[in-house]
């Protein structure tokens, strides 16, 4: 190889090297800044190519997703002086990339150390002004929106971080008063059970009352009606019996002994002691009449 192409190879070399420092590019997940010893010169590189002169410049990048980060669990005063442990997240991006930069270097753990203190502080404050039930259900979505907003406002102008949502993972209560609450509800739930089965008792007996009284009746009135029923069949046997009879009275008389006499040896052991003359024997003396 000649001196000429030694030559020739090692300027294209340096060329590569120079390009290579003076050109870099942004991502579209990316944000960065251009520093000149250390000054910011160029506070928001959009994504794509750039240039730069190297040794002079340096570029700092972020990443412009939403990030989140979790609140640790902390207790919580409530309007009532109930404790609260909230367990909290935070989804925010970096929107003022100077701001971010020079708050916080562009390292992220250190814009989560600047932030995570407010989100606390407003925490603090939404939840002392509500009650537990406002806390955990009844202006939860409120509370969340109202401190998204003050903390997003605070965030932007002190470390150009946009705050896009706060919200709860978890609410509970402190182990003792938790226990304490399970042992009201349990309390309320029995007294509730004590009222159902009072209450059902109470009905049961009135149906039952009900039942006997509409069964006494419904008695009463079949027992009525067949009374009734009997006494007409009876005279109307009566009267039949009556009439048929009343056409021979002599008949009637011998029908009559025959069932007395029927009725009084029915058993071979029945014994009647009677005179000879007896009316009881008439008919057995004298059949012919």
């Amino acid at each position: 190889m000649s001196p000429r192409q030694t030559t020739a190879m090692l300027i294209a070399a340096l060329v590569l090297m120079v390009l290579n420092g003076a050109l870099f590019t942004i991502k579209e997940t990316e944000r960065g800044v251009l520093l000149q010893f250390g000054e910011v010169i160029r506070p928001n590189i959009k994504p794509g190519l750039h240039f730069k002169f190297p040794l002079m410049h340096e570029v700092r990048k972020f990443d412009a997703r939403t990030q989140v980060s979790d609140s640790e669990r902390t207790e919580y005063l409530t309007k009532e002086s109930k404790f609260l442990i909230v367990d909290a997240y935070v989804m925010w991006r970096v929107s003022d990339v100077q701001r971010y930069f020079t708050n916080t270097g562009g390292d992220r753990s250190k814009a989560e150390l600047l932030l995570m203190p407010r989100v606390k502080d407003g925490l603090k404050n939404k939840v002392s002004e509500r009650t537990v039930h406002e806390v955990v259900s009844g202006q939860r979505d409120a509370l969340m929106t109202d401190l998204t907003r003050e903390v997003n406002a605070l965030a932007m102008k002190e470390f150009g971080i946009q705050v896009v949502d706060v919200r709860f993972k978890r609410v509970d209560f402190p182990a003792s008063i938790s226990e304490s609450i399970y042992n009201r509800m349990r309390t309320e739930r029995e007294r509730e059970a004590r009222e159902h089965r009072s209450q059902g008792t109470e009905i049961s007996e009135t149906i039952k009352a009900e039942a006997d009284r509409e069964q006494r009746v419904l008695l009463a009135e079949a027992y009525r009606k067949a009374e009734t029923l009997r006494g007409e069949g009876d005279a109307e046997a009566a009267s039949i019996a009556a009439r048929a009879f009343g056409k021979d009275a002599e008949f009637y008389k011998f029908y009559r002994s025959l069932q007395t006499y029927r009725a009084s040896f029915s058993k071979p052991s029945d014994v009647m002691v009677l005179k000879g003359d007896s009316e009881f024997f008439r008919y057995m003396r004298q059949p012919d009449r």
